[in-house]
């Protein structure tokens, strides 16, 4: 099977996943939402963001860096899930306990405390289920993974359904996150030991030691890519309370439904960038230049298309209680874009062996994040963190060009020309929007057509995506 038919198959069985996980999500975000009121949504955010970024701990990097050794040499496998399993047992253990210690420290109420240490619970699964889904995307294998998400997402729809039903709180809605991901943690390890054989546990601490040095920049790169990206809710709950903090976070899980579809690219292109990089670095070259295209040609119109129509979306899915989450959508919904092109990028710069540029740009980019969001929350509130999330981005963007241009795989003229084309056909679909004002529901089927005809009409498709297209639908 060619590359690109093994790339189409893996992004066809993640895209199918994250379908049907984004529809639930869509689901249980407007329940969850509706039942819990603004300020326990605030309360459930805030647990949410809080160990997520605690999380970072219970991983380092170990997951992205295994997914590349194993990507270019298969015969590691073994070694690495004997191993990297029990340590990220003892360091699950360790985040737990700091996490404890950190909001008995802060000085939160009960409650919080309680939510905040049964979503710690549910990131240590979710950790534990990267790292697998990590070994089956190393092998561009995606249909276990895929299945295992489509299993979670119905089952924590299902669960947060009889919660609410039964009227059960708050502390229920948490407890549902969890037990969700400890049966998707148990079906992952299931299909890893058909396929991989059962582990049998390794405590090489010589083996721990140099992979958790040679994953550091990894793990750093995702910490302070996780900070930039989350701390935001943790500081509006800190600098403008719980109702703000809900306000702020609907429209965020909105935009995370959309970003969600991030995973797809992430998943299926890293293994095999680092899988080219080793073999031919034409074809990386050429990986990176189309997903950059893709990206921008797939969500720049659906960034425009939420952007006009954010207050209908938002009264829609929670009512007229969150109509002020509409302004922090219409500015949210532009990360979506460099959320995706900066993704493709740092995939190419982590594969290529400069993750060491990426961690240094997530760093600067926290520091800029937190700084912005200190400056902007107290006067702007959410509409002032939505504001340093887009900057944030576009920062991102700026620092990983630069970095490519300093090597082989630079953007070329033709990159910069059809970014050029499609930015052109944006314009036009948002010029007709403005224009016709109709419905969401009309505008959804105009918008397509006037978008098409626009691609047509810049010559946004070329050669490369008719082969490419030609690849996929030959038998």
């Amino acid at each position: 099977m060619s590359e690109i038919k093994t790339l189409f198959k893996n992004i066809s069985w993640v895209t199918s996943s994250q379908i049907v996980v984004n529809i639930c999500a869509f689901l249980w975000t407007i329940l969850i939402a509706r039942y819990l009121g603004v300020n326990d949504y605030g309360i459930l955010s805030f647990a949410i963001s809080f160990t997520v970024l605690l999380g970072m701990g219970t991983d380092i990097g170990m997951t992205t860096f295994t997914t590349r050794e194993i990507s270019q040499d298969k015969s590691k496998a073994k070694k690495y899930i004997n191993n990297v399993i029990p340590f990220k047992i003892v360091l699950s253990i360790a985040l737990f306990l700091i996490t404890a210690l950190l909001l008995y420290l802060m000085g939160y109420n009960k409650l919080v405390i309680e939510v905040a240490l049964i979503m710690s619970i549910e990131t240590i699964f979710i950790c534990m289920i990267q790292f697998i889904s990590g070994v089956f995307q190393a092998h561009e294998n995606q249909k276990y993974n895929s299945i295992g998400g489509i299993f979670a997402g119905i089952l924590l729809l299902l669960f947060t359904s009889i919660t609410i039903c039964f009227d059960l709180g708050l502390m229920a809605v948490a407890l549902s996150y969890a037990l969700t991901y400890l049966l998707f943690l148990i079906f992952m390890t299931i299909k890893m030991n058909q396929h991989c054989g059962i582990p049998k546990f390794e405590f090489d601490f010589k083996f721990w030691k140099t992979t958790a040095i040679k994953s550091i920049p990894f793990g750093l790169s995702i910490f302070f890519y996780t900070v930039y990206f989350s701390i935001d809710v943790v500081m509006i709950q800190f600098l403008a309370g719980d109702y703000a903090t809900g306000i702020y976070n609907s429209a965020y899980k909105i935009v995370s439904v959309f970003a969600a579809f991030y995973v797809i690219y992430q998943y299926v292109i890293f293994p095999l960038m680092s899988k080219l990089y080793a073999e031919n670095t034409d074809m990386l070259k050429l990986s990176f230049i189309e997903s950059f295209k893709y990206s921008l040609l797939i969500l720049l119109p659906l960034s425009i298309g939420v952007y006009f129509y954010s207050p209908y979306i938002i009264d829609l899915i929670y009512s007229s209680e969150y109509a002020l989450a509409s302004s922090v959508m219409q500015i949210l919904i532009w990360t979506v874009v460099f959320l995706f092109i900066n993704g493709v990028a740092s995939s190419l710069l982590n594969s290529i062996g400069k993750e060491f540029s990426v961690t240094k740009i997530y760093l600067v980019a926290a520091v800029f994040n937190i700084v912005l969001n200190y400056m902007m929350i107290p006067v702007y509130s959410y509409n002032g963190a939505a504001i340093t999330t887009v900057l944030s981005e576009i920062l991102i963007f700026v620092l990983m060009m630069y970095s490519i241009s300093k090597t082989e795989y630079k953007a070329d003229w033709s990159l910069i020309n059809t970014c050029a084309k499609l930015i052109i056909s944006g314009i036009i679909l948002a010029v007709v929007l403005y224009w016709i004002n109709v419905s969401i529901w009309l505008a959804i089927p105009i918008g397509l057509v006037v978008y098409l005809v626009a691609l047509v009409l810049t010559r946004s498709i070329d050669d490369t995506d008719k082969y490419i297209i030609k690849e996929i639908l030959k038998r």
